[in-house]
């Protein structure tokens, strides 16, 4: 599934796995309407991009000779109380997504293109994409042996439809109906020809074992749902740790996308409440493998005893994918947000320059874009194709939203200082314009309630993050405030929409498409539990959303992707804030990857122990 989606992590639509041999051994067919005027058969499918592995052994990043062993250990925050993360209540446990395989799985070197993996082949029509078979690998098996089939995956995604996460459903809502063929034959059927990405996207979700559907999908139970991955679930502490066991007998060993991967015997989570004790946890060896997000632990955290002895190993590893849109999310459907002069202003507010002075040695740089650092991000004013995707729906927007989505936009930026007046007379000019007014030193809204607010949090290592920001805040008037609650009552809040103001990532990936409804879509802003957190509703924005998953090339993508960026940044529906083009990871010196690392991931599938390194780490520990 697309890295977009907050709950893939080993397998992405641009990370998931495919083998086998089809009619058309080594041909792939793009999603392109007119190529062909019959139904093919294929064993490599892409959404307007082209497999370049179709015939390859394994893919470049593998190595097909990575022993097996050890333990991949990593940290994970909060706590858990569920084995399941596709039902709508519970906290789910880490890693589940390494118990299940996938009918499809990507390279992480490509856009949206798809290779075997429970599925061995595909059939469709290119000029008519209403459908799609999957024909299932005979020699797929779950756990308890038996075969995978048709049956498990009509009812896996009937309960994904039904009783699924608000995502999932948004994501596969141009389902129409699971038939069952035979028992490896599969049907999709879909509302409308026209969203072709779909016809991958229903192959990037885990399948499960019908009669396990049955009996437990709604249960909140720490028993995982059967599954056919590579993985099982090994151990529980309860609050504690989560340890998943590498299968042996695991039937897709030998799929091409699985050659050299999956190589640890453990993998294992271990649970701390806060990042903070979590870097002391790492520092003793108590978990091997962290990714550092804090530019400050990064620059001075790691000259600890065994840091100096030779045993930690940082690596800064630079991907292709757009940077995560990390931003402070204001929640539109509350009125003191609805204007926006007010959104300006408080982007105006924000004083990156100086956070990344003070707080972050310099190493971040500040997002102007929702598809940061990637061919997909908005740049200079609109170039003739993107203006004339633009023209038609410029009247629809509001005057300072259609401004500035024809701009050469940029974010304001200071000096670096600490006291940013000139952003901070602008903001208090909009918030005049916008109807607040002073009182007694303090703001009001136009119906003369207090311009008050609060950032919730659940990490508090965003407090002192927030805190010049709110500093700021409270200079223009507002009665800002920051209140921390735990994981659980977070997850709850963030379904309801229940907050004046949050901090969300919004990772994006090289192919964006029918995700972005889910995520900025008018109807989603009204759907618990959907990820649309700011509540926009704009008739422009759903317009180009269309048009982006009815896409027929890549140069499309790429168009109507600058022209919703455009949109978004124009809208300030929230204020950007950092981020940094490359993924920052330290271990023990145990761990090894292959010298050719993947453009759009970490890959950390793909790596594996060296033994004689852990034994030397083993022996220091003691």
């Amino acid at each position: 599934m697309k890295s977009s989606f907050f709950f893939i992590k080993r397998a992405s639509k641009k990370q998931t796995s495919f083998w086998a041999t089809s009619l058309l051994a080594g041909v792939l067919i793009g999603l392109n309407p007119g190529a062909v005027a019959k139904p093919i058969t294929v064993t490599a499918i892409g959404h307007n991009s082209e497999a370049r592995y179709i015939n390859a052994p394994y893919l470049p990043y593998a190595n097909p000779m990575a022993p097996k062993g050890g333990t991949l250990s990593l940290s994970a925050l909060g706590t858990f109380n569920s084995a399941n993360p596709w039902m709508t209540t519970g906290l789910a446990m880490s890693g589940t997504d390494y118990m299940y395989d996938t009918l499809l799985t990507g390279s992480l070197n490509e856009s949206f293109v798809m290779y075997p993996q429970l599925a061995e082949k595909v059939t469709y029509d290119p000029e008519n994409t209403s459908w799609i078979i999957y024909h299932i690998n005979p020699k797929a098996k779950f756990w308890d042996g038996s075969a995978v089939t048709g049956d498990d995956v009509k009812a896996t995604f009937d309960a994904y439809l039904n009783k699924g996460l608000m995502q999932v459903r948004s994501y596969l809502s141009g389902v129409d109906k699971v038939e069952v063929i035979d028992k490896y034959r599969v049907k999709f059927h879909f509302k409308s020809a026209e969203n072709k990405e779909i016809l991958l996207t229903v192959g990037q979700f885990p399948v499960f074992k019908q009669s396990s559907i049955e009996k437990d999908f709604e249960k909140l139970s720490l028993t995982p749902l059967m599954g056919s991955g590579p993985y099982q679930l090994y151990a529980v502490e309860q609050g504690r740790s989560v340890t998943y066991k590498r299968d042996p007998n695991y039937w897709g060993q030998q799929v091409m996308a699985n050659k050299g991967r999956f190589n640890f015997d453990y993998i294992k989570y271990i649970y701390y409440g806060s990042d903070e004790i979590a870097l002391e946890g790492f520092k003793v060896g108590q978990y091997h493998f962290r990714q550092e997000s804090s530019a400050r632990k990064w620059t001075t955290a790691y000259n600890f005893p065994a840091a100096k002895a030779g045993m930690i190993k940082k690596e800064a590893i630079v991907t292709k994918n757009p940077v995560p849109m990390q931003a402070l999310v204001m929640n539109l459907r509350h009125k003191i947000f609805s204007d926006i002069r007010v959104r300006q202003a408080m982007t105006e507010a924000f004083d990156f320059e100086l956070m990344n002075n003070t707080l972050f040695y310099n190493q971040y740089e500040r997002l102007n874009s929702y598809f940061h650092g990637s061919e997909l991000a908005a740049t200079g004013t609109p170039n003739a194709e993107e203006y004339a995707v633009l023209k038609p729906l410029l009247p629809k927007l509001d005057p300072i939203q259609r401004q500035a989505a024809v701009a050469d936009w940029h974010l304001p930026k200071s000096d670096g200082k600490g006291y940013n007046r000139q952003a901070l007379l602008s903001a208090r000019e909009k918030l005049l314009h916008a109807g607040f007014y002073y009182k007694n030193m303090a703001l009001y809204q136009p119906d003369g309630h207090r311009a008050k607010f609060e950032i919730l949090i659940a990490d508090d290592k965003m407090t002192r993050v927030l805190l010049p920001y709110v500093r700021n805040l409270k200079k223009l008037g507002f009665d800002a405030s920051i209140r921390q609650v735990d994981s659980p009552q977070y997850l709850e809040r963030l379904r309801r929409f229940d907050y004046d103001m949050i901090i969300a990532g919004f990772p994006q990936s090289t192919s964006p498409g029918s995700e972005q409804s889910y995520m900025w879509g008018s109807q989603a802003a009204e759907e618990q539990g959907n990820q649309n957190y700011s509540g926009i509703k704009n008739e422009a924005i759903d317009a180009v959303i269309a048009k982006l998953i009815k896409a027929d090339n890549r140069e499309e993508i790429v168009l109507y992707t600058k022209v919703l960026d455009r949109l978004l940044r124009a809208g300030y529906y929230m204020v950007p804030m950092y981020g940094s083009t490359s993924t920052r990871v330290v271990y023990w010196d145990k761990y090894r990857h292959n010298q050719t690392l993947p453009d759009n991931a970490l890959g950390i599938d793909y790596w594996w122990v060296d033994k004689s390194a852990d034994s030397i780490i083993a022996k220091y520990l003691k």
